[in-house]
């Protein structure tokens, strides 16, 4: 349903997506899991035709994004990041607009617009205004809102930034529901960990614009190849021992702590002690854990996805560059 090849967009000399190519089979969720910044919501307007790319090629459902983007956007539904629901109207007015804006034929306009209320759950609160909805409400009129033109592809971005773990845990009922009853494609942008691999059957992690990896969670978790231990020392040479002594490093930290990759982490916990007491670096503290989809960002971007997080003011200094370069 959907094929990229050598995608790239900049801006002036800031390059936001950098030469990333994947498809999308056809009732598959789609995960571009990465740090903000790291390009997915310029990948996805790209996608939908709302910026051009410098360079690439883009096909949903076949059509050639960049010459036929009218075609594109009829079959496409898109929920951004930012609220686009109008607080001053109703649910039901909110859908109403909706789906005239999409030009759905007046004769099977309300049919649609209360199968999608109803989808989302939301039949009993389409006559209030939506100023009074929850954070979860508004999301979840903003899925039903897209859902009235019946997209063939649903793009999401951040579906649940912003929302109490109550509310974001039935978003993510809703997005399942979508792929299974409806067979619907989706693709959705998140750097919540957690999220991507309840979600996502595949996953493409990105950073500074360039596609690292991409896998199922299982199998990006498996390429590690056992248990990540965490040590922390009295030393801040552990890093040179460990390695000295074989070990595969995750990590490492000034403060003397490393996290290191075995196949066995029980059996070789005390070897590692062992190991590190001769070389006269004491230990403070072990956990042992199952590798995370964090710690496969770690392997392939460098850093944890928090810790590649821009702050709030430079989030904002860097949308008011974009906004002034695409004048």
């Amino acid at each position: 349903m959907i094929e990229v090849a050598n995608l790239t967009k900049r801006f002036g000399h800031f390059t936001a997506v950098d030469s990333i190519s994947f498809r999308v089979e056809k009732g598959e969720i789609f995960g571009l899991l990465g740090p903000n910044g790291a390009g997915k919501t310029t990948t996805i307007r790209c996608l939908l035709t709302l910026t051009r790319p410098t360079s690439g090629e883009v096909n949903i459902s076949g059509i050639d994004a960049l010459k036929n983007p009218q075609q594109v956007r009829q079959i496409c539904g898109y929920v951004p990041q930012e609220v686009s629901v109008d607080g001053d109207l109703t649910g039901y007015e909110n859908l109403l607009l909706y789906a005239r804006l999409y030009q759905v034929p007046k004769a099977s306009r309300t049919k649609r617009i209360r199968d999608a209320l109803e989808f989302m759950g939301l039949t009993e609160r389409a006559s209030h205004l939506v100023k009074t909805y929850s954070g979860g409400m508004m999301r979840r009129l903003e899925i039903a809102q897209v859902l009235v033109n019946q997209p063939q592809v649903l793009f999401l971005d951040e579906p649940s930034i912003g929302l109490d773990p109550a509310a974001k845990r039935m978003i993510w009922d809703y997005i399942i529901r979508l792929r299974d009853d409806f067979n619907a494609t989706i693709l959705l942008t998140t750097h919540d960990m957690l999220e991507a691999d309840e979600l996502c059957d595949r996953i493409a992690i990105m950073n500074l614009g360039k596609i690292a990896v991409i896998g199922s969670p299982r199998e990006l978790k498996a390429q590690l190849g056992g248990d990540v231990i965490s040590i922390s020392t009295t030393a801040s040479n552990c890093f040179g021992v460990l390695q000295r002594m074989g070990y595969q490093l995750l990590s490492s930290s000034r403060d003397g702590v490393c996290e290191l990759i075995v196949k066995n982490g029980e059996e070789e916990i005390p070897r590692i002690l062992e190991g590190l007491r001769q070389h006269g670096v004491a230990t403070k503290s072990v956990s042992l854990k199952r590798p995370t989809l964090d710690d496969v960002f770690l392997k392939y971007a460098g850093v944890r996805i928090e810790e590649g997080e821009v702050s709030w003011k430079s989030a904002r200094l860097t949308r008011r560059t974009i906004r002034r370069l695409r004048r």
